[in-house]
């Protein structure tokens, strides 16, 4: 996994094998923060990073000068690996280990930007742009993306803005 632009541009960060994760690939991870560039001043931004396994958008948004990011995974070494990398670089990363759908529901904070990448073909995977808007847990004019594989369609909530193809990565976006 690499750092793709800000402060750590380059750099590049091995997990342990350890992790059972899969990471956003680096064209679809270029790919959407093009997009988010277009509506977004990164400086400043609270972001929430569901299923954030590894950490690599998590570690992309702090690159890019995200004021506070909260990563949230299940698994203990996703967490102790994010604080550490988050530790080392000096990042404003906070990795929280707790089931996504349980963190939703009892929201602590308002995001600019909440990101989840769970598990393709998650059974309740379009159960998560319910929660964030039943929960209002992003801020006013605030984003939330999901990644999924092609053969999710969620489509049909309320808050659907549009769906971002790139290879066999799909990014949904809601307002």
């Amino acid at each position: 996994m690499r750092i793709i632009r800000g402060k750590y541009k380059g750099k590049r960060l091995q997990a342990p094998k350890v992790i059972k994760a899969r990471p956003t690939t680096d064209f679809a991870k270029e790919a959407l923060f093009n997009v988010l560039e277009n509506d977004y001043e990164f400086d400043g931004l609270e972001v929430l990073d569901l299923f954030a396994g590894i950490g690599s958008i998590s570690f992309e948004f702090a690159s890019r000068g995200a004021k506070r990011v909260d990563s949230v995974d299940i698994a203990l070494q996703s967490i102790k690996y994010i604080n550490k990398i988050a530790n080392d670089l000096s990042m404003p990363i906070r990795a929280f280990k707790y089931d996504a759908f349980t963190y939703l529901k009892k929201p602590h904070y308002k995001y600019d930007i909440i990101f989840a990448d769970p598990p393709y073909g998650m059974e309740g995977l379009d159960k998560i742009p319910a929660l964030v808007f039943e929960k209002e847990i992003l801020k006013e004019h605030g984003m939330l993306i999901v990644e999924h594989d092609k053969k999710t369609d969620l489509s049909n909530h309320p808050n659907y803005i549009k769906t971002r193809p790139y290879g066999k990565v799909n990014f949904s976006f809601f307002e």
